[in-house]
């Protein structure tokens, strides 16, 4: 996933109200921005961490500056527009970046499945060609860690997460293919976990819905100023 024009380089001043933050630039300037993530950014939010900022041109943008990573010392680039994994989830399976996903020439996003509730990327096979199950991806974002190289999802709880977990079960039962699909943007992480001790729900919840034929894959990403482009398969650790 390229951004349209290089990422601008900040210092946080403070991240308040979940999606504002306040940011200055090496010239003094100071000013308020987006930051597309709703959770607690646990470790992310101090001030004084450096950060880079997408732009957008759009006029109608009251805030047009966007925080797409923060920087960790020792730690590098770590990717906070929540929004991004379903691009790159999106870029990288027609290439074949992700070999458990290949085979579906149409990959639709936001489609409406189960009790009211939309699928992040619908996989399925050419109408023509032997017919098998299509393939239903729920992504999530994960960019918490509190001891590199684990990374851990996730850092707040999460009613919503457990809600898709369900419905990803439900998509077995009825003879479909379902994905949990964990994007972790950090370059800092080998393994990939649970923070059973901050959501007590989340981690039993997956392993439960992975006991009943929901496939759960993690992928770390390599992050530039220029790109975030998916990188290697992280192993998952049921089991903190």
């Amino acid at each position: 996933m390229r951004f349209k024009s290089p990422l601008e380089h900040g210092t946080l001043i403070r991240r308040y109200k979940r999606f504002l933050a306040d940011v200055a630039f090496e010239d003094g300037r100071e000013t308020t921005v987006h930051v597309p993530n709703p959770g607690a950014m646990l470790g992310l939010t101090a001030p004084g961490l450096p950060v880079w900022l997408s732009r957008s041109l759009d006029p109608r943008r009251k805030l047009p500056l966007t925080m797409e990573a923060v920087v960790l010392p020792g730690a590098g680039p770590v990717g906070v527009n929540t929004l991004n994994p379903n691009r790159i989830a999106e870029a990288a399976i027609p290439r074949g970046q992700i070999p458990e996903l290949t085979g579906y020439p149409v990959l639709r996003r936001e489609v409406r499945y189960d009790e009211n509730s939309r699928i992040d990327i619908l996989l399925q096979s050419d109408p023509d060609a032997l017919q098998r199950p299509s393939c239903w991806v729920e992504i999530k974002n994960c960019h918490f860690s509190r001891t590199p190289p684990l990374a851990e999802f996730p850092d707040c709880n999460t009613v919503r997460g457990v809600k898709h977990l369900k419905a990803l079960e439900r998509v077995v039962e009825a003879g479909g293919r379902a994905v949990m699909l964990f994007i972790v943007q950090r370059m800092d992480c080998d393994s990939f976990t649970t923070a059973d001790d901050i959501d007590r729900a989340y981690g039993p919840a997956l392993r439960d819905a992975a006991s009943r034929g929901v496939e759960v894959l993690c992928y770390s990403c390599h992050l530039s100023p220029e790109a975030i482009r998916l990188d290697r398969a992280l192993p998952w650790r049921p089991h903190p």
